[in-house]
């Protein structure tokens, strides 16, 4: 198939693109800069040079592929809202070109928010879907498009994935532990936090891309939740610094703008998933990652 990826160039793009390439599949992807550009004709793909903000290169790309893998998004946390309506505005521009084709439409979301004191499940839905919700309400719309002959299907990523390179949240973390010399956790440490290596996660896309039915949610978590303070003490053992305790109350001043994700729980169950796609995670587990010390070198 010849398959239209935006965020090609990124953490979790460029192992789809792998991915992809080494199943047999030609790859386009979006690239916004000269950077990106080089990284995407390195993996073996061809490159449309192209924007987010270019919603007529990214209908020219969609209606020159057999399906759409959209990863790219544009975190901008300063103007999160924009960020929404842009996201917004490129499901639905994706969205109208598949219309009718059955071609795959797949696009990646966010696992927070659909449970409490549970795991979330694949038939959890958001409360709201309109144009003011997290992410433009991009995935309910994209599952819309199941009725309009789209085989469109939302991937759920964990808040962590994972790996040698990583430059995410747990990064984060041990850059925050490095400065403030205590590798921090939230009250008890007992919030979890789903987690899945980027080699799994690109498994899993492609998997679903090439398989999963229309209207489908993948939750792309290898681990339900690992306890944030087992996260902490596993990079308090590489910086040789202890963890310890933050209050709740004090979470934003220790963590700054992570403190409202690393103090929450936020488990995921990935067995509809595992099933629906016989895919089994096989990579290391995050602590494993972090006892490597990939995070931390």
């Amino acid at each position: 198939m010849q398959v239209f990826v935006t965020g090609a160039s990124g953490w979790i793009g460029s192992a789809v693109v792998a991915e992809l390439i080494g199943r047999g599949h030609s790859v386009t992807g979006l690239a916004r800069s000269d950077r990106a550009a080089s990284i995407i004709d390195t993996l073996g793909a061809s490159v449309r040079r192209g924007s987010l903000d270019d919603l007529d290169g990214l209908r020219a790309g969609a209606e020159e592929s057999d399906g759409v893998v959209h990863l790219g998004f544009n975190h901008d946390f300063s103007d999160y809202a924009g960020a929404g309506r842009t996201e917004r505005a490129v499901v639905d521009a994706f969205g109208e070109v598949l219309r009718g084709s059955d071609r795959p439409l797949l696009i990646a979301a966010g696992l927070a928010g659909f449970a409490v004191r549970r795991p979330a499940i694949e038939t959890d839905r958001p409360e709201a879907s309109g144009p003011d919700s997290p992410r433009g309400g991009s995935e309910g719309l994209a599952l819309s498009f199941a009725d309009r002959g789209v085989r469109s299907i939302s991937s759920r990523f964990a808040p962590t994935v994972h790996g040698e390179g990583d430059h995410g949240f747990v990064a984060e973390l041990v850059g925050i532990a490095r400065s403030r010399g205590v590798s921090g956790y939230v009250g008890d440490g007992s919030g979890r936090w789903p987690a899945v290596h980027r080699l799994d996660a690109a498994r899993a896309v492609r998997l679903g891309f090439e398989n999963a039915p229309a209207g489908s949610v993948l939750h792309v978590t290898a681990e339900e939740g690992v306890p944030t303070r087992e996260i902490a003490e596993a990079i308090g053992r590489q910086l040789g610094i202890p963890a310890v305790s933050v209050p709740p109350e004090q979470a934003d001043e220790h963590f700054g703008w992570l403190g409202r994700f690393f103090g929450s729980d936020l488990p995921a169950s990935n067995a509809a998933t595992r099933e629906l796609l016989g895919w089994t995670p096989t990579h290391p587990t995050l602590l494993e990652d972090l006892e490597a010390g990939y995070y931390t070198l």
